[in-house]
């Protein structure tokens, strides 16, 4: 796995222990999270591809739940659980809300048709309001986790074409990345669209 920050301001963080590294990622310091990653990204990875067996949503998954290691890094107790099985339960979670949710969706009739045409038009304006809100919002972020967030969004490009293409640490761009989309989610529930994706 590629070591975290190749560049002047790089932090070793090998020398603490995983608990120090939540700890730090509990003080809000995104290269902590980054240095997480690079500890447990592959195991974390590894087990959400068991769960949804699907690589895309495995990715969501681990994503979603770094995030949630962001948020909740504060409050982690040592003395509850090792910080690999914290982290991992966090995967299995998310994984298992991701896989519910598909069952769901693909479980949900398709009934378009049954609307009205004028429910429709209403729902296309909410999307546009919506689409206005979340641009509004990625405009507030820093240029750095903006840029992370539309090329890999907007672009398409995965977490490693964007450290290819920007020249930066995989955990750097993965850092960018959990700090951006926890900011986004911050702005828009201040705009009133707080309500989880999907």
């Amino acid at each position: 796995m590629e070591s975290f920050g190749s560049r002047e301001s790089k932090r070793d963080f090998d020398h603490l222990s995983d608990e120090a590294v939540i700890a730090l990622v509990g003080r809000g310091d995104d290269e902590a999270l980054g240095a997480l990653y690079d500890r447990f990204g592959r195991a974390a990875f590894g087990l959400a591809v068991r769960i949804v067996r699907d690589r895309s949503l495995a990715e969501d998954a681990v994503q979603e739940a770094f995030l949630a290691v962001w948020r909740s890094a504060p409050s982690f107790n040592p003395a509850r659980a090792k910080p690999s099985t914290w982290i991992l339960t966090l995967v299995h979670r998310r994984a298992v809300d991701l896989v519910r949710k598909e069952e769901r969706r693909r479980a949900d009739p398709i009934d378009d048709l049954a609307h009205p045409s004028g429910e429709a038009t209403d729902e296309e304006a909410a999307l546009r309001s919506n689409r206005r809100a979340v641009q509004e919002a990625l405009r507030r972020l820093p240029d750095d986790q903006r840029e992370a967030l539309e090329l890999a969004y907007y672009g398409g490009l995965s977490q490693s074409e964007l450290a290819e293409r920007l020249g930066q640490p995989l955990g750097t761009i993965k850092s960018r990345m959990f700090t951006g989309l926890a900011r986004l989610r911050d702005l828009l529930a201040e705009s009133g669209l707080g309500a989880e994706p999907g």
